[in-house]
C-alpha cells in the first residue's frame, strides 16, 4: 500500500511517518516547512526519519536514508499544479492529510492563513483524491469543532455548529466539504477530531512544551482562566495507534463518510497537568494567573466508543507516563 503524509515534518505526521515505515507500508511524505514555529525543529524531526536537509530543495524527491520505502518532497498543499503532478505520478492508494494552519490563538491574529492552507489547500487534496480514485482519505479535524457545547463527554452525534475560532471554523468545514465529496464522488473519508496531542517532538506553541521550557529557565508559566479548564490530553503514541488502525477502516456505506473522536477519555484540570508536570521536572512552577484567551474553550472531553468500535483500540496512556516521556526527550533534546 503506497501512503501519502501531508504534513510530514509536523508534530502528528513525523511519527505517522515512523509508524508506516516501521509496518512496512511505502510512505511519500510532503511538507512546505513553514515558519509558525522554528524550523529548525521541523528539519530535526525530518533528519529523525533520514531526511538530510542540505538535500530538501523544494520539489525536489529525496530518499530516505532511514527507511527503504520513504521519500519526502517541500510541497504546499495549496500549490494545486505540483500537487496534482505528485498525485497523477505516485498513484497513491491512502492520503492522510495533517497538513494544517495549527494554532487556536494564532488563528485570531492571522485567520487568511487558515482559509488558505486549511480550506484552499484541503480543496485541493479533496480534488486530487477524487481525480486519482484514492482509496481512502484520512484527514486531521479537531476537538475544538465542539467549541462551546456544554454535554459531555463530547461525541461525534453531537451538533458542532458553535465554534469560537477560525481554527475551529476551518476544521468543521474539512468535514463538511469531506461529507460532500463522499456523497458526489463516492470517494471514502474519515475525519479524525484528534483532542490535545502532547509527546516528544511536540509543537513549541504547545503548553508542554511551553510549560517545560519556562519551569528549566526559571520563567513564570501563563496560566488562563486563572487555571480553571479541562483537557482530554491525548499521548501521541495513542494518536499514531487510532490513526494506523483506521486507515484500514475504509467507510463502505451509501455515502462513505466517517467521523471519530481520538481522545484519552479523561479530561484533566489544568492545575493538575501543572503538578504532572512539575513531578517529571522536579521543580516547582511560577504561575502567572490570566483570564481566558480569546477562542479558547472550557473544557475538552472526548467519547472514544465509536474509534474502539471500528478498531477495538482506545487512547489509554497515563497522563504522568506521558509527561514523563515528554520531559524525557525535552531534557535529551535541548541538552539539559
Amino acid at each position: 500500500m503506497k501512503i501519502l503524509v501531508t504534513g510530514a515534518a509536523g508534530f502528528i505526521g513525523f511519527h505517522l511517518v515512523r509508524a508506516l515505515c516501521d509496518k512496512g507500508e511505502t510512505v511519500f511524505g510532503i511538507d512546505n516547512i513553514n515558519d509558525y514555529y522554528p524550523v529548525s525543529l521541523k528539519y530535526a524531526r525530518l533528519a529523525e526519519c533520514g531526511i538530510a536537509e542540505r538535500e530538501i530543495v523544494q520539489g525536489h524527491v529525496v530518499k530516505s536514508s532511514s527507511f527503504l520505502d520513504y521519500r519526502f518532497c517541500r510541497i504546499d498543499i495549496c500549490d494545486k499544479p505540483k500537487l496534482d503532478e505528485l498525485f497523477a505520478r505516485e498513484k497513491f492508494d491512502v492520503v492522510v492529510n495533517l497538513a494544517a494552519q495549527a494554532g487556536v490563538r494564532y488563528s485570531i491574529e492571522n485567520p487568511y492563513a487558515y482559509i488558505e492552507s486549511n480550506i484552499v489547500g484541503f480543496l485541493n487534496i479533496l480534488e486530487a483524491s477524487r481525480i486519482n480514485k484514492v482509496k481512502h482519505l484520512v484527514y486531521a479535524s479537531s476537538s475544538s469543532v465542539y467549541g462551546g457545547n456544554t454535554k459531555t463527554p463530547f461525541s461525534e452525534t453531537d451538533r458542532v455548529d458553535n465554534q469560537v475560532s477560525i481554527y475551529a471554523a476551518t476544521k468543521k468545514s474539512n468535514e463538511l466539504m469531506a461529507n460532500v465529496y463522499s456523497k458526489l464522488y463516492h470517494l471514502p473519508t474519515t475525519g479524525l477530531r484528534f483532542f490535545t496531542v502532547y509527546g516528544p517532538w511536540g509543537r513549541p506553541d504547545m503548553s508542554p512544551f511551553l510549560f517545560m521550557d519556562a519551569i528549566f529557565h526559571d520563567r513564570p508559566i501563563k496560566v488562563f482562566n486563572n487555571g480553571n479548564m479541562l483537557r482530554d490530553f491525548t499521548y501521541i503514541d495513542d494518536i499514531i495507534e487510532g490513526v494506523t488502525r483506521i486507515i484500514n477502516v475504509i467507510p463502505d456505506n451509501d455515502v462513505p463518510a466517517s467521523v471519530y473522536n481520538i481522545g484519552n477519555q479523561t479530561p484533566t484540570r489544568l492545575m493538575d497537568y501543572i503538578e504532572c508536570i512539575e513531578r517529571a521536572t522536579g521543580k516547582e512552577a511560577k504561575k502567572e494567573f490570566l483570564p481566558m484567551q480569546p477562542g479558547d474553550v472550557y473544557q475538552t472531553y472526548a467519547d472514544s466508543s465509536a474509534l474502539d468500535s471500528a478498531t477495538g483500540f482506545t487512547p489509554n496512556t497515563s497522563l504522568q507516563e506521558g509527561i514523563n516521556k515528554t520531559c524525557d526527550w525535552f531534557i535529551g533534546f535541548f541538552n539539559l
